[in-house]
């Protein structure tokens, strides 16, 4: 089946492209999600108005992630963990511990789109990205501290 995407679909193609597509994949994923629109559905000069409001709704979207993009440079995360010898965590930090901190600090991130390509395993201060949209990706530093610290400075 000929479809036109609307949104850009992983492995398929991108926003406008025209591509041919299994039609149960057509109909069972892409359309009903709103994905792509039938190829054949109508004239060519509404399938480019279409196009060009859901460039427009797409541009839009992309500034207001470039906005997030520049408010998340300047975050800074602070996780207190457990350390022991060499400065080495009992456990990790994961991205979904990255999210609940940003959560904490007012910022909503999915924790998917937290790069890390492995968790994190030790003390110090990383830089992780996390990518809004393709194209827009942000840095945020990640402080972790030993939990010890503020045990004793209690105690």
């Amino acid at each position: 089946m000929k479809v036109i995407l609307t949104q850009d679909v992983p492995n398929v193609g991108e926003i406008g492209a025209e591509v041919n597509v299994a039609n149960g994949f057509a109909r069972n994923y892409l359309l009903p999600r709103k994905l792509a629109v039938r190829g054949d559905s109508g004239s060519a000069k509404q399938i480019e108005h279409e196009m060009r409001i859901i460039r427009r709704r797409e541009e839009k979207q992309r500034a207001a992630y470039a906005e997030i993009a520049k408010t998340l440079e300047s975050v800074t995360v602070e996780v207190k963990a457990r350390a022991g010898e060499e400065d080495k965590l009992f456990g990790s930090i994961t991205t979904s511990v990255i999210a609940e901190k940003l959560a904490e600090q007012g910022h909503t991130i999915d924790r998917k789109a937290i790069r890390l390509e492995e968790p994190i395993r030790s003390l110090g201060i990383f830089t992780v990205p996390v990518r809004l949209a393709s194209g827009i990706e942000a840095n945020i530093k990640v402080w972790v501290n030993p939990l010890e610290e503020e045990e004793k400075a209690t105690a």
